[in-house]
């Protein structure tokens, strides 16, 4: 159901709650929804203040693109701090996604290209519709990637293939890129929201704990040495153990009174 909740007044996202899934929804079509300066502060600022009642949410976008990137009208005669901080400020907002309030599953379509696909890569799962296509065209404009690229897109599809992108402007489509491993999904156009609500609400029925654990606590597991990753997964099994809603979950499927896992 949907609910109307007091939220700020957003110029370029519209935001609506599902209890208890939030729909943010990027809303710049006439410039196939770049990222400008006041977008990346109005994502921050939704994803920051999210309320605490939300347990997914979705990430998509009006018209015909996901994102086409950075609007590069804001990038000319920049200094080099400034280009920067600019950066840095990608970097906060994205972080919030990354490492939020709840678990977020973006719906790609059309382009999805350099700062778009930074945007995608912050999200947890990606639905991608047979419209969506990749590119990385920042090396073609004498440019470097400045929205976290660097860091979560190799994880998606390896340091050769990001290479590739730059270097030689190769543009994936959807099934390229599912290939890949940029989306865990591929749907037929139009369907992508409606396999991401689908998704959404399977994980808000999860545990927040596990949930938590696996946006937070995962991504950094990775990051670790063998032996710290093993030991911060035993701290967090443990952790999640001894969550009442687990005991709960556990006594439920020990009696029978949840179905066990099966193929779809």
């Amino acid at each position: 159901m949907t609910m109307n909740m007091t939220q700020p007044s957003y110029q370029y996202l519209n935001v609506q709650f599902e209890e208890p899934i939030a729909l943010v929804c990027l809303n710049r079509p006439a410039k196939r929804n770049a990222i400008s300066d006041a977008l990346v502060t109005e994502l921050r600022h939704v994803f920051e203040t999210m309320p605490a009642t939300v347990r997914a949410i979705i990430l998509h976008a009006e018209g015909e693109h996901f994102c086409a990137g950075l609007d590069l009208a804001e990038m000319r005669e920049r200094a080099t701090v400034e280009a920067m901080h600019h950066s840095r400020m990608w970097h906060a907002a994205f972080e919030q996604i990354q490492f939020g309030r709840a678990p977020v599953v973006a719906v790609l379509k059309g382009a999805t290209i350099g700062g778009g696909l930074e945007l995608a890569s912050a999200c947890h799962v990606r639905v991608a519709e047979e419209s969506a296509f990749y590119a990385l065209p920042e090396g073609s404009r004498g440019l470097f990637v400045g929205g976290g690229a660097s860091v979560r897109v190799p994880r998606l599809i390896g340091v050769a293939r990001m290479a590739d992108m730059m270097l030689t402007g190769r543009v994936y489509d959807a099934k390229e890129g599912y290939d890949a491993g940029i989306a865990q999904y591929l749907v037929k156009s139009g369907e992508g929201l409606a396999r991401a609500r689908e998704l959404a609400g399977r994980i808000a029925q999860n545990s927040p704990t596990t949930n938590y654990a696996v946006t937070q606590v995962l991504p950094r597991i990775a990051d670790q040495s063998i032996q710290d990753g093993l030991l911060t997964e035993s701290l967090m099994a443990a952790i999640a153990l001894s969550d009442p809603q687990t005991q709960e979950r556990l006594a439920a499927f020990l009696e029978h009174k949840v179905g066990r896992v099966r193929p779809a």
